[in-house]
């Protein structure tokens, strides 16, 4: 598990050579806010060679966050991230290791007939019930979860987990109204506050792409306050002291900044209505950005009105520190499937990101 002392002890390691704000404080220690993502690649050999290559570099380089989920790549990029966390000049204290459970994951490759191995390996198995299934791919029943994250650490080759995510639990709106959502959700919730106890995860999150940054009236909308509710509902229910809610995981990009500029979430102290960043910042919850880049169209240009305020060498690293900038985020992802692309990403951390009023003025 990374610890107080690893991650503060990485940041003397690197921290020179990075502009002040770059590391940030994370549960109980720091991270580096430009962090490694593994969504994107073919189920290849060859895309695995190239993920474990860009991780170790990466990790040696003064990146130390690495965020991944077992449906990525068919339980590929799970099991590539441990490769490289034995390969890395790094100590596994050094380095927060986040992943996510929710989708039924294939093995390795796309299987013939999908549904056909969905009813095989999980419903026949009893390890999901057909009413707890939406879209065909999705649960979040506390015991399925359970056997996700013990199959999440075997193929990361770790005791534990820094951060698990329950993954795109808005994906059960599709099957039920956000009343039963969020009893799903309490429920995996107090099953999660048992692994921590046990010592298998550090904490846990909600990883969404839609649900935190929509209007209220989306079908896929879900409450920040209720969520973090039914965290503490949780907590009391398995006799805990708090609850381990540490982290929501959300798309935010220069094209794509809801987050900020979606206000749905009812600020716990001022009685007004809040953006899902705003929310997150008052109660303590880190925020991690995913889609940093928008899976790589914003590395070629940027808008030019912000990108005339960002600094960076490249559209790429004025793309990285806008995301960096917004006030709450703790962690901007990028994707290392290109050894080639890792030094750039890395070298963003170099420059300062926006000051909050800096950041505001973006949106005026």
């Amino acid at each position: 598990m990374a610890t107080r002392g690893g991650t503060w002890g990485y940041r003397d390691r690197f921290g020179d050579a990075f502009a002040r704000t770059y590391f940030r404080r994370f549960g109980p220690g720091v991270v580096s806010s430009v962090g490694l993502g593994t969504y994107l690649g073919d189920p290849t050999d060859e895309c695995d060679r190239r993920y474990r290559e860009s991780i170790v570099e990466a990790l040696e380089s003064g990146i130390n966050l690495v965020d991944t989920a077992i449906n990525y790549r068919y339980q590929r990029s799970e099991r590539v991230v441990g490769e490289a966390l034995d390969r890395a000049d790094v100590d596994r204290r050094d380095v927060v290791v986040a992943t996510k459970g929710g989708f039924v994951p294939f093995e390795e490759s796309r299987p013939a007939d999908p549904s056909a191995y969905v009813r095989s390996e999980f419903l026949d198995t009893g390890l999901v019930d057909a009413a707890d299934l939406a879209a065909g791919s999705h649960a979040m029943t506390p015991e399925f979860l359970d056997a996700m994250l013990d199959r999440s650490l075997s193929n990361l080759g770790l005791d534990t987990v820094d951060c698990y995510y329950v993954h795109n639990p808005e994906t059960q709106l599709r099957t039920g109204g956000r009343a039963a959502v969020y009893d799903r959700l309490e429920a995996a919730f107090e099953g999660l506050e048992r692994r921590r106890a046990a010592g298998d995860i550090g904490g846990y999150g909600v990883a969404t792409w839609e649900a935190f940054r929509v209007p209220r009236d989306h079908e896929a909308y879900l409450s920040l306050p209720e969520v973090v509710s039914r965290a503490r509902a949780a907590a009391d229910s398995v006799g805990a002291d708090d609850h381990g809610l540490i982290a929501v995981q959300l798309p935010f990009n220069v094209t794509m900044a809801d987050a900020v500029t979606v206000e749905a979430h009812r600020h716990p102290t001022d009685e007004r209505d809040a953006s899902a960043l705003e929310y997150a910042q008052a109660v303590g919850l880190d925020v991690v950005a995913s889609a940093t880049l928008a899976q790589g169209s914003l590395a070629a240009s940027i808008p030019p009105a912000v990108d005339a305020e960002l600094r960076g060498d490249t559209p790429a690293q004025r793309a990285i520190n806008f995301a960096r900038s917004a006030p709450g985020v703790t962690v901007a992802l990028v994707g290392t499937s290109s050894p080639a692309h890792v030094p750039e990403n890395v070298a963003a951390g170099t420059f300062e990101p926006l000051g909050a009023r800096a950041f505001d003025a973006v949106f005026e």
